[in-house]
């Protein structure tokens, strides 16, 4: 099996530098999570019901402000396995550089991908895709220019993985017809591993979507979490206030060690560096795992640091770089 290249390879960097107490700054994951409710014991025992999953996008479609209707699935990542699927394969454009998986998830469908520079060069394909706000560039567009390509497209599919932190900005409201959103619910509430995404567009598509994935395709504990999560729109405030301000946090942190800032969103940032692969080495040596990336020998991502203790082992490490 190929392996593509990815954030969250943890064990990569245990077998090349040794070492358990790892600070994985390799995605764009909420180190600070949000706090797990107690859950019910049906929630382990039984199989979700229908009402509990109903429930469950209920709750995202208030969250996101959805105008159409909502799918649970087992993160943003089955969504992407999925898609490609809805329709005989042509031809395909991917904006990017962007999230690896949307063309390879494509390409095994029988697709003929081609990535873009350029959201116009999107118009005409089959099928085109924009990850927004970007995965690794932070390239945010306005809802305006998506909807403007989705009328000259096939299906345009936007992935919003990242949106969260930022939501006035998000294409949600417009969902349906030709436009199929993704969201990701794990990254901003800290809880990647739980399994959790969304696709929200047409009933059609969705119930497509639906039928690919089977039945039981999100746990009785992701309906619980989700839910209330989801409705606590207090702790989303607080989050987003908090990712904004360590975001600018890591910014200083990272022109201290001469690194320019070239993107990012709230929950990543994108760095220039002299070399990118010596300064992944560097951070490794203090068990920090950043990501970098096949296309650039410059570039550097950081996910954010969650607590103080590793604010201040980044610290050290970033001024050992400089």
């Amino acid at each position: 099996m190929t392996r593509r290249d990815h954030g969250g390879n943890l064990d990569e960097a245990r077998a090349r530098f040794g070492g358990a107490d790892w600070i994985d700054l390799s995605t764009g994951i909420n180190r600070r999570p949000y706090p797990l409710p107690p859950l019910p014991p049906h929630a382990w025992r039984d199989l979700p019901t229908r009402a509990d999953i109903e429930a469950l996008a209920a709750a995202a479609a208030r969250r996101y402000g959805a105008g159409g209707a909502v799918l649970p699935l087992a993160g943003a990542q089955a969504a992407i396995q999925l898609y490609p699927r809805l329709e005989r394969p042509g031809a395909a454009r991917v904006l990017g550089p962007t999230y690896n998986e949307h063309a390879a998830s494509l390409r095994a469908a029988g697709w003929r991908v081609r990535e873009v520079a350029t959201p116009e060069a999107l118009c005409g394909a089959d099928l085109a895709v924009i990850v927004n706000p970007d995965n690794p560039t932070g390239r945010d567009l306005p809802a305006a220019t998506l909807t403007g390509i989705a009328a000259q497209v096939g299906r345009l599919v936007v992935d919003e993985s990242f949106r969260d932190p930022t939501p006035a900005a998000s294409v949600v409201p417009a969902a349906g017809g030709n436009l199929l959103v993704l969201r990701s619910f794990g990254k901003f509430y800290g809880l990647a591993g739980l399994r959790l995404g969304f696709a929200i567009g047409g009933g059609d598509t969705l119930d497509a979507l639906a039928a690919m994935a089977g039945p039981w395709a999100v746990s009785g504990p992701a309906c619980a979490i989700g839910r209330a999560a989801l409705d606590d729109a207090a702790w989303a405030r607080e989050a987003a206030d908090a990712l904004a301000r360590d975001a600018l946090r890591l910014d200083r942190l990272a022109e201290g060690a001469g690194w320019r800032l070239e993107g990012g969103t709230a929950l990543f940032r994108l760095y220039d560096t002299p070399d990118a692969g010596a300064s992944q080495e560097g951070l490794a040596r203090h068990a920090i795992w950043s990501r970098i990336f096949p296309w650039s020998a410059r570039a550097i991502r950081l996910g954010l640091p969650g607590h103080e203790h590793e604010w201040s082992r980044l610290a050290t490490a970033l001024s050992s770089l400089s």
